[in-house]
């Protein structure tokens, strides 16, 4: 059965909200930029717009150093819907302060809205992003995090082309129509969240420690307790200081070295917002709609590829100075630029959905919350440091534009290999999701629908190459703990796969029964922990094609704990180069076809209380079918 991420905007459980943090992002820019705009309105002197354009960004970030721990104790302690509410509510009273501010033309007022605003987004930061596990199934969570991001991206950009337009259309009326327009974007956000079902709080008996800086240690440490999570919060982190350096330089860059004005500025950021957008969307296709942390590495060193080809693409001043996108276009080297910015955003849409994806997936529920707030802490610590170093490496060391972005390119490609190194799962699973997509074209049937989204649960398949666990792998949202036969940990690449996925390696009891017993004592542990663990209960690979009868090592698993069991079976693999249809692997064939269609079936999952092995191999036997 075909899926569409999309179909997600059709139900209630999705679209309210995704139309309300919309609605909060299109406002937010429309405010900033209405700033902007009033600024040259009143004819203010180029320094007094240069000491907003500073104290801005310092107002509405300071709210996240101090109030992100507070933030996400509340996010974790009520239920979820009651608090957007209650935070778009605050953005009315907010924007109806703002509004005095520019009905009275009066900038102080409207700075302190502005950090009022940042206390806003601050509160809803955690639950914007805790909320989704709750509402989503796993299998829905990479698509989801990229329609959001998605859905950011293009009303941040919507929201300052809005809000720069104002002034300039309305004349003299800009205040009145800025005033009107922040408030009525408010009220249409809490109206829209108004119908966003409930979400139980992941913590309600939680007690709220209002004392921010130990409460701050606390859950960023609490966010470091799992390596993959702490890594993919650094990753998310750095995504923001990317984009921050990015972002910020656009204006001077489309000055001096596109050539143009506020709209080649707008275009330029209009490309890599637009990038994003479809990169974030392509994930859930590319994953598959698993949690797919393969397409990190992928969007990592695509950014810093498209990055330093931007520096290349023009490292000098404009050749020319021109008014319109029209002129720009039509000089030389500009579609390379234009591509450059595309790509740029395309691939950190890769990059952020999938470890938005993995921190909620990984963390348990009564801790998302903070966990988020944990990771906007250090967010705001990157923002401002980017910030820092972009403006001291220009004034101190007298780098161009373009040669920042050649810094920056080389520093991503530094802090990707320093982040993959920690923690190996990144560059395992793109090398296994780099094999498993260019070999085959997956088919799978029945695994979203029952395989238990939390929990423990025993995996069973037939068994006919080296490629299942990775085949599989790919096709089961959640992590999966595969039982090997220890040989395979001898073989190069997949044992470093095998090794860093945390498979079990397991002997039979005449070769090894010290490491058989240690094998099943580890499958005990992990389904303890509520783990999904894949066995192949044949004992090794097929050397016919055909299923052979399955051993007794599933009964001597449930006998210690009673799991449910999910019988599951694949189908094409027998014509694969892994698989031993022509004798041994040491004779690999070159594959017939590359993207050959491999089916994974599986069926409701049956009581390990009561099922054995004869009636697991028949089931799986009819889930295979004819098919050899």
């Amino acid at each position: 059965m075909a899926h569409n991420q999309f179909e997600l905007l059709r139900q209630r459980r999705f679209l309210p909200f995704f139309a309300t943090q919309a609605f909060g992002a299109f406002n937010d820019n429309v405010y900033r930029q209405a700033i902007i705009g009033l600024l040259f309105f009143l004819g203010t002197s180029p320094e007094q717009r240069t000491l907003y354009t500073n104290l801005a960004p310092a107002l509405f970030i300071l709210p996240y150093f101090l109030f992100s721990a507070t933030a996400g104790q509340i996010a974790e302690k009520l239920e979820k819907s009651r608090l957007i509410r209650i935070t778009t509510t605050m953005e009315i009273v907010i924007m109806s302060l703002a509004a005095v501010g520019f009905l009275t033309q009066n900038m102080v007022v409207l700075l302190v809205a502005l950090f009022c605003t940042g206390l806003q987004s601050t509160l809803f930061g955690p639950v914007k992003y805790s909320i989704l596990p709750s509402v989503l199934k796993p299998e829905e969570l990479t698509g989801g995090n990229g329609l959001v991001e998605m859905g950011t991206s293009i009303s941040i950009l919507a929201g300052m082309i809005f809000g720069g337009l104002i002034f300039e259309v309305a004349g003299t009326h800009g205040p009145i129509v800025a005033a009107t327009s922040i408030i009525l974007l408010a009220v249409a956000g809490n109206l829209v969240s108004r119908a966003i079902p409930r979400a139980e709080a992941g913590a309600p008996d939680l007690k709220i420690n209002w004392n921010p800086i130990p409460e701050s240690v606390a859950i960023l440490r609490m966010a470091r307790k799992q390596p993959a999570v702490r890594n993919a919060i650094l990753g998310v982190s750095w995504f923001w200081f990317v984009g921050t350096v990015l972002t910020s330089q656009l204006p001077t860059y489309a000055e001096v070295n596109l050539g143009g004005s506020g709209t080649l500025y707008i275009f330029a950021l209009a490309l890599f917002s637009i990038g994003t957008g479809v990169g974030s969307i392509l994930c859930e296709k590319l994953s598959a709609r698993t949690v797919e942390i393969g397409l990190v590495p992928l969007g990592a060193f695509g950014i810093s590829a498209f990055m330093v080809d931007l520096y290349f693409a023009r490292s000098g001043i404009a050749p020319a100075q021109v008014s319109t996108v029209g002129a720009f276009m039509a000089q030389p080297g500009s579609w390379r630029i234009a591509i450059d910015l595309v790509g740029i955003g395309l691939f950190a849409g890769f990059f952020v959905v999938p470890l938005f994806a993995l921190i909620q997936s990984r963390t348990p529920r009564n801790e998302v919350s903070r966990v988020i707030a944990a990771m906007n802490i250090q967010n705001a610590a990157f923002i401002v440091l980017a910030a820092g170093l972009g403006i001291a490496v220009q004034r101190l060391l007298g780098w161009s534009i373009p040669q920042v972005f050649l810094a920056l390119a080389i520093a991503n490609v530094v802090v990707a290999i320093y982040i993959f190194t920690i923690v190996p799962e990144f560059l395992m699973r793109f090398l296994s999701w780099v094999l498993v997509r260019g070999l085959y074209r997956l088919r799978v049937h029945g695994v979203e629908k029952h395989v238990p989204d939390e929990g423990a649960a025993l995996i069973v398949c037939n068994h006919v190459s080296y490629m299942d666990a990775l085949i599989l792998a790919a096709s089961i949202p959640r992590p999966v703990r595969f039982v090997m036969y220890y040989k395979i940990f001898n073989i190069p690449v997949m044992s470093w796969i095998f090794r860093t996925a945390k498979a079990i390696p397991i002997a039979g009891a005449k070769e090894d029964p010290e490491l058989m017993q240690r094998a099943f004592d580890e499958i005990d542990a992990a389904l303890a922990d509520g783990e999904l663990v894949g066995i192949f209960p044949e004992g090794g690979l097929t050397r016919d094609g055909a299923i052979a009868p399955f051993k007794s090592g599933v009964e001597r698993i449930l006998e210690r704990r009673q799991v449910p069991v999910v019988p599951m079976a694949l189908r094409n693999m027998w014509t694969s180069m892994w698989s031993r249809r022509d004798g041994r692997l040491g004779r690999m064939r070159v594959p017939r076809r590359f993207r050959a269609p491999v089916e994974v079936i599986a069926v409701a999952p049956v009581d390990g209380a009561v099922v054995d092995a004869p009636l697991l191999e028949a089931r799986v036997r009819e889930l295979r079918g004819d098919a050899a």
